[in-house]
C-alpha cells in the first residue's frame, strides 16, 4: 500500500463523508481526493516529481491535505518545513535539502522571501490560502494546477520510495531532513488503526503542527485511512478547542502535555462543556505522574492514550488505558508486530530490568538523514537496528520507562530543543567564558531550557540581558528561562561537563527525570 492509497481507498468508500474542516471551509472525501489528483498531474506536467525536491511551509491550513497526498501520489519527495524555524534555519534546511519548490501559505510569504537572497536553488515560489503579491517569482496554487487532471495519475511508485523529509534537531543545533518511503508510514498507520481508540465516526481535531510525525503521520493521516472527519487548528489556543468539542462536534484529539494542561486548568473548564470530548491521545513530551492524575480527575470518562515514538523510527509504543495508573510511570509497549529492545554500549541485547538505549528494526525506520550519511550511519547498529537516543528499561510486562535522553535533548511543549544550539548563541557574548545548557522540569511545559554560566574575569552581565540575548540569536522559544552564574562546572577527569550532577538538584523528587 501507498500512502496516497490510504485518501483514495477512504474517497472509494465513503466519497460524500466530510474529510477536512477549517473554519469556513470543508471538503469531501471525493472532493479532497480529486483535489490531490490534480496537485499530483500538475506537479507531474510541470517535471516536478524527480530531481527537484518540494516542500511546504504552512500551519494545519485548508490545503496542507491536498499538497500532503497530491506530492504522495505524484512520486514526489515532500519536505515538510516548521514554521517555528529561525531566518537562520530555513535558509540552512532550504539549501541542505535541495529545495527548488515550495507551497507557501500567505501568512508565511514574507518569512520565506526574507530568505530567497540566499538561498540560489529555490525557484518556484507557489503561494495557497489567499492572493499572492504581483510579482514574477510567486504563483499561485490555483495557476499551478489549472490545467491539471482529477483522474488518479498514472506513476508507478514502490512501496521503498521516498516520499517525505521532516525535521529533527540535530547535534549542531541545525535541523536534520529525516527521509521515509511510504510503506514506513502506512505501517504506522495501520499499527495505529489497530491499537488505537481512533473511530471513523469521529471528528478529529489535528492542532498538533502537520510538519511533526505525531501530527502528519500517527494522527491525521490515520484520521483519513479510516474515514474521520480531520478538524484543522492552525494555531493552538485552548478557549477555541473548549469550543470545537462544545459546539462544533469535536470528539478526539491528540495533544501534547502542555495542550491538555492548559485545557484543564482553563478558568473556564467544566466537565460538562467536554462531555462530547470521547477520546485523547498524547504524548510527544514527558508526562508526569502527578499531571496523568490531574488528567484522569479532571475527566474520568475520558479514554486517555499515551504513545511515542519518534522522527526516525515512527510511533513505537502505546500504553492501553487500562494501564494508566498501574503502569503511569511507562510509555507504553511496543505495537504487537514492531521489533523494540534495550542496547548497551556494545550493542548488545540487555535482560529485563536493565537501563540502556532503546532500539527498534523493522520497515518503520528511515531511510536516511538527508546527505549526512556520516550521521546516518551513526544511528544505525551494524545489523540494522535503529538507535533512537533514548535510554531506558523494559519491565517484564513489556512496557518501557524511559530514564534519560542522550545528548541531552530537551523536549519543551513537543518541541525538540538542542543544549548545543544555545550554548552556541551563550558562547558568542563576550562575558561568557562557560556553560552548560539543560532542562528543568515545568508543570506546564514539560522541560524548559536552563543554563549555568560562568563569566569571564573581570565581566558582568545580569540573567534578563543574558537570556534576551539569546533569544535575538536563535529561536525565541528555545532561549532559556534560568541562567545561574557560578564559579565553576563540574566535569569528568577527561574535562566533559557532567550535565547530570547539575540537573539532579532541579529533578530531585520529581517523577520522571528525563
Amino acid at each position: 500500500m501507498l500512502i496516497g492509497d490510504l485518501l483514495t481507498n477512504s474517497a472509494a468508500a465513503q466519497p460524500e463523508k466530510l474529510a477536512i474542516v477549517a473554519g469556513d471551509q470543508k471538503t469531501t472525501y471525493r472532493e479532497l481526493n480529486e483535489s490531490a489528483n490534480q496537485i499530483a498531474n500538475a506537479l507531474i506536467d510541470h517535471g516536478l516529481t524527480q530531481d527537484q525536491n518540494i516542500s511546504i511551509f504552512s500551519a494545519n491550513h485548508f490545503d496542507y491535505p491536498t499538497i500532503y497526498f497530491g506530492a504522495a501520489k505524484s512520486g514526489a519527495v515532500l519536505a515538510h518545513l516548521s514554521t517555528r524555524f529561525s531566518a537562520g534555519e530555513l535558509m540552512h534546511v532550504i539549501n541542505k535539502t535541495d529545495i527548488s519548490t515550495v507551497f507557501v501559505n500567505v501568512s508565511l510569504l514574507e518569512n520565506l522571501m526574507s530568505v530567497t537572497e540566499n538561498t540560489p536553488e529555490l525557484s518556484r515560489i507557489i503561494v495557497f490560502g489567499g492572493p499572492a503579491p504581483a510579482e514574477e517569482s510567486i504563483e499561485t496554487l490555483e495557476s499551478f494546477i489549472a490545467d491539471a487532471s482529477v483522474s488518479e495519475p498514472d506513476v508507478d511508485i514502490a512501496e521503498t520510495d521516498a516520499f517525505a523529509i521532516t525535521y529533527t534537531g540535530g547535534t549542531t543545533g541545525f535541523p536534520k531532513g529525516v527521509v521515509v518511503n511510504h510503506a514506513s508510514r502506512v505501517i504506522g498507520s495501520v499499527r495505529a488503526e489497530r491499537e488505537f481508540d481512533m473511530r471513523p465516526d469521529d471528528a478529529m481535531c489535528c492542532s498538533t503542527p502537520l510538519f511533526h510525525i505525531a501530527g502528519l503521520f500517527v494522527w491525521f493521516q490515520t484520521a483519513i485511512k479510516i474515514g474521520s472527519t480531520c478538524v484543522m487548528m492552525p494555531a493552538w489556543n485552548p478557549d477555541e478547542f473548549i469550543d470545537m468539542v462544545e459546539n462544533r462536534g469535536v470528539t478526539s484529539a491528540f495533544l501534547v502535555p502542555t495542550q491538555v494542561n492548559s485545557v484543564i486548568s482553563h478558568p473556564e473548564f467544566t466537565a460538562e462543556r467536554l462531555k462530547n470530548w470521547r477520546y485523547c491521545n498524547f504524548g510527544g513530551a514527558p508526562t508526569s505522574v502527578a499531571q496523568l492524575e490531574r488528567m484522569l480527575a479532571a475527566l474520568p470518562d475520558m479514554v486517555w492514550q499515551e504513545q511515542y515514538g519518534q522522527s526516525e523510527a515512527g510511533n513505537l509504543t502505546v500504553r492501553p488505558p487500562e494501564f494508566n495508573l498501574s503502569k503511569s510511570n511507562s510509555i507504553g509497549r511496543a505495537y504487537s508486530d514492531l521489533e523494540l529492545a534495550i542496547f548497551d554500549r556494545d550493542d548488545k541485547p540487555l535482560p529485563t530490568g536493565e537501563p540502556g538505549e532503546v532500539v527498534t528494526k523493522g520497515p518503520h525506520k528511515m531511510i536516511e538523514y538527508y546527505k549526512d550519511p556520516q550521521q546516518t550511519k551513526d544511528v544505525f547498529t551494524a545489523d540494522g537496528w535503529l538507535k533512537t537516543g533514548d535510554i531506558g528499561y523494559l519491565d517484564e510486562d513489556g512496557f518501557l520507562f524511559l530514564v534519560d535522553r542522550s545528548k541531552d535533548m530537551i523536549i519543551s511543549g513537543g518541541e525538540n530543543v538542542y543544549p548545543t544550539e544555545i550554548e552556541d548563541a551563550l558562547y558568542t557574548h563576550e562575558a561568557v567564558n562557560e556553560c552548560a545548557v539543560f532542562g528543568i522540569p515545568d508543570d506546564h511545559w514539560g522541560e524548559l531550557p536552563a543554563a549555568h554560566v560562568v563569566l569571564e574575569a573581570g565581566k558582568t552581565i545580569t540573567e534578563e540581558e543574558l537570556i534576551d540575548y539569546c533569544a535575538a540569536a536563535i529561536a525565541r522559544h528555545k532561549r532559556p528561562r534560568l541562567v545561574k552564574f557560578v564559579d565553576s562546572l563540574p566535569k569528568t577527569a577527561v574535562g566533559k561537563i557532567q550535565k547530570n550532577a547539575i540537573k539532579e538538584t532541579y529533578w530531585k523528587g520529581r517523577d520522571r527525570s528525563i
